[in-house]
């Protein structure tokens, strides 16, 4: 089967197409014939979600049919349409473990599918179990153009909160305050509060999702309300140490806490996905949310898609497309 492994060349992660066995599911996994695989940044930086210089499959979430059962799996039937993380995922064929699969909504076309798993599980995770958001509050996001930014900004407004964002690019805040972003900041410096503040009446931001680092961490404690909480889940600026003030953090009562997978084992991932598919699959299925998809490349020129990527021009999920 047609397939692409990645590898690291000093500081580049490096695609490269192989013909690979069809893999065989084991216990506890199915078999999908792959439909559409979602590109993730994190996967390209060397020492993110990669590590090492050994060659390894490419791609961790996509949506597909199943083709064939493990041994010991039952309540899935081939040819159901499934979506999630999975190891491999820019394959015609790839293998998935049971805990992670989930359905694909009715009104969801599998592009779409593809680009749900990773990014909505890390918003349910930031946003509902962790966040506690609820509807009418302030939910702050710098680098809200970023693909977990609009994620966490879509889903937001499915729950009824009230979304104030921040952006280097105008064009991009442009085109989200059409998908519910009330407050919308044109800037990549550590210069919003006061804009924060005013938005709000004075209250803050109730939830704060850091998707940039360091360099906006300390402006971040100065926008929050009482009680207020923010989610680590990103450092695209590389600053991996910033300034806290211990009083503020004491006297608001806030809630410091990061979104990551990394030394989390497969069991405590998948914990997470019964409740997704709870309380956020619904949203999709009703079309309250619906996956923001830039670009669709054809299977064949994922190291293009992947230099799109790398030039931060998209907006949402830049998607694979890998059988009709």
């Amino acid at each position: 089967m047609k397939s692409y492994a990645l590898r690291v060349e000093g500081t580049q992660a490096v695609l490269q197409p192989v013909d690979a066995p069809v893999p065989e599911p084991g216990p506890g996994q199915v078999l999908l014939k792959m439909h559409a695989a979602g590109l993730n940044r994190g996967e390209f930086i060397p020492g993110g979600l990669i590590k090492g210089n050994a060659s390894k499959p490419a791609g961790i979430e996509g949506a597909g049919e199943i083709v064939k059962l493990g041994s010991d799996v039952t309540g899935l039937q081939i040819g159901t349409r499934v979506m999630g993380r999975c190891p491999g995922a820019f394959s015609e064929y790839a293998v998935m473990d049971v805990r992670e699969v989930m359905p694909v909504p009715a009104g969801l076309s599998m592009v779409e599918a593809a680009a749900v798993p990773l990014s909505f599980l890390v918003v349910h995770d930031m946003l509902v179990q962790q966040g506690r958001l609820k509807a009418g509050e302030w939910l702050l996001v710098t680098g809200v153009s970023s693909g977990a930014g609009v994620a966490a900004l879509l889903a937001a407004k499915a729950l009824g909160a009230k979304v104030i964002g921040t952006s280097g690019s105008p064009e991009k805040l442009d085109k989200l305050k059409a998908l519910g972003l009330d407050v919308a900041l044109h800037t990549r410096a550590p210069d919003f509060a006061t804009q924060v503040m005013e938005a709000t009446g004075g209250r803050g931001a109730d939830l704060v999702v850091n998707t940039v680092g360091g360099s906006v961490f300390a402006e971040c404690i100065r926008c929050m309300a009482f009680e207020g909480r923010m989610a680590i889940v990103g450092y695209v600026d590389r600053q991996l140490n910033a300034e806290i003030d211990l009083q503020a953090l004491h006297v608001k009562r806030l809630t410091l806490f990061g979104v990551s997978n990394k030394q989390r084992n497969a069991e405590q991932r998948a914990a997470g996905v019964p409740a997704f598919v709870e309380q956020m699959l619904p949203a999709f299925a009703y079309g309250r949310i619906r996956p923001l998809v830039d670009r669709v490349f054809p299977f064949d020129e994922l190291p293009a898609a992947q230099a799109y990527m790398e030039a931060n021009l998209h907006l949402g999920k830049i998607v694979l497309q890998i059988a009709a």
